[in-house]
């Protein structure tokens, strides 16, 4: 056959099948292996062949899911974490040493901003932060010491749009990694790597689950810069149980009927909030009011499934907004089957300073939408009757 599309891929790669013939992989629910003879086993633990040891090293459900997300984000290799953060902090702390340097968007997640600010400085480890689209900002805070430019496009949750091709040509002519966080967008919307980023990285319990069951991070890249996560990863454990893997494996085999119909129920969610008297601002990539909607256009194929907008009268008006909502789940996760709408500025970012929430754009009014698969008139009037 020619070169299979990436939503075949995303069905038909998996685990070589055991003797057993089974359709679907069967769960490795185990916490080590074992060996023919003590050769076998020396053997392994020396890389000479091909072998599990144990699963906080390699899994069959945890491979095939890295071969999967390797394919459908046109990587070399992947690896696999328990959680997103835990993938975020993997990636620096084995590429990174005392006295590096990171540039980093200010728009980024909270608990991401609190690894820059608080804890890599322990270690020698510094963050100097540039405003989401001032693309002279990266290039004059890249220093000599600096070994990563990070960034999330679109940002959590201000939908900031930054062009990845302007950056990785930055990062190519000053011989910088770039690292972009593609949570938002899944591999189905966008691929970074296309665009010259070194490393992608997900929050595997957002889009890639889609029903809010399990937590997961999934980091992407060349094989020589996974080696160099996996001998990290190895020792210092935050590996990926096999039952996650399974079951984002498993979700994987929809995710792009779920993306498709995620987008365009936010883009129609938030066109009617841009028209409806009760809102101040409506921000969401293929609007056309967005700022950056070329770019989001360019390298994006579809705008996601977050909206972001505030409610007129700010604080009170917004809590109001969320007391009153009746089918959306107050919770702070997204990317899920049901829609989910989240207080920013008391939740995810909290732990940010009133200063630093409006430096990137988090006002005590903002509300972030994560628009589900129920049926769009169910969706519309739960929100119509919360504004009312």
């Amino acid at each position: 056959m020619s070169k299979l599309r990436t939503e075949t891929l995303a069905i038909r790669l998996q685990t070589e099948r055991s003797a057993q013939r089974e359709h679907s992989v069967p769960l490795y629910l185990t916490s080590s292996f074992t060996f023919e003879n003590a050769e076998h086993m020396r053997a392994a633990f020396t890389d000479e062949v091909e072998a599990n040891i144990y699963s906080r090293y390699s899994n069959p459900n945890v491979d095939e899911l890295l071969t999967k997300m390797a394919a459908l984000e046109e990587g070399e290799a992947a690896w696999a974490t328990a959680t997103g953060m835990a993938a975020v902090f993997t990636t620096f702390a084995a590429l990174l040493s005392a006295g590096d340097h990171i540039v980093s968007s200010r728009s980024v997640f909270g608990s991401t901003h609190n690894l820059f600010v608080n804890i890599f400085p322990k270690w020698g480890i510094t963050t100097d932060y540039v405003d989401a689209a001032d693309y002279e900002g990266y290039e004059k805070a890249i220093r000599p010491e600096t070994k990563i430019l990070y960034l999330e496009t679109p940002s959590n949750p201000g939908l900031d749009i930054i062009d990845l091709e302007r950056i990785g040509e930055i990062c190519k002519r000053k011989g910088v990694l770039f690292v972009v966080d593609n949570c938002f967008a899944t591999p189905v919307l966008q691929k970074p790597i296309r665009f010259g980023a070194h490393i992608s990285i997900h929050s595997a319990t957002k889009y890639l689950d889609g029903q809010g069951r399990v937590l997961g991070g999934i980091i992407i890249s060349t094989q020589e810069i996974v080696d160099k996560i996996e001998g990290f990863a190895r020792h210092s454990g935050p590996a990926m149980s096999p039952f996650n893997a399974w079951v984002l494996s498993k979700s994987l085999e929809t995710l792009h009927l779920r993306i498709d119909k995620h987008c365009s129920q936010a883009l129609e969610i938030a066109k009617r909030l841009e028209n409806h008297p009760a809102i101040d601002w409506v921000k969401y990539p293929f609007l056309d009011s967005h700022p950056d909607v070329a770019i989001a256009k360019k390298q994006m194929t579809g705008g996601g499934g977050i909206v972001s907008f505030q409610v007129k009268g700010g604080l009170e008006a917004g809590r109001n907004f969320l007391d009153k909502l009746e089918l959306f789940s107050l919770t702070p996760n997204l990317g899920d089957s049901r829609s989910i709408a989240t207080h920013p500025a008391s939740t995810t970012h909290s732990r940010l300073k009133p200063e630093e929430r409006e430096l990137v754009g988090i006002s005590d009014g903002l509300v972030r939408l994560s628009i589900g698969l129920e049926h769009i008139e169910d969706i519309w009037e739960d929100l119509e009757q919360a504004l009312s």
